[in-house]
């Protein structure tokens, strides 16, 4: 069972993030959609672990499903990592160091308000 739950949850977050990937879309070199979606992922991560999972009385399967499935298909490392790369090859290092300065430090700033906002 938690197998089909990861699936489903999964095959949602895969669509949710299309769906932003459509309306964030930009012929930038700088991949904006990717950020957004990791940084509502991180965000998502640590407060439905933190607190909603806990207030709700959350099962651990679907516990599971949500942070595995859901925000593992709806968040990409993969993806800053070619991006990351496409950019750099362009030659705009400074615009791939900065890309990667910002989904690191700015996860983690994400994570901290997330685990902050369970406290409340």
């Amino acid at each position: 069972m938690i197998y089909f739950l990861v699936g489903t949850a999964g095959a949602i977050g895969a669509v949710l993030r299309y769906v932003v990937g459509i309306l964030f879309f930009t012929n930038s070199s700088f991949p904006l959609t990717t950020l957004i979606v990791n940084l509502i992922g991180s965000f998502l991560l640590a407060w439905f672990t933190t607190s909603l999972f806990k207030r709700l009385s959350v099962s651990p399967m679907i516990s599971t499903a949500v942070s595995t499935g859901f925000i593992g298909s709806f968040t990409t490392f993969s993806a800053v990592s070619v991006e990351t790369v496409t950019i750099f090859q362009s030659g705009n290092v400074l615009l791939a160091a900065f890309y990667v300065f910002i989904s690191i430090s700015g996860g983690l700033l994400m994570s901290s308000l997330g685990f902050q906002r369970s406290r409340e």
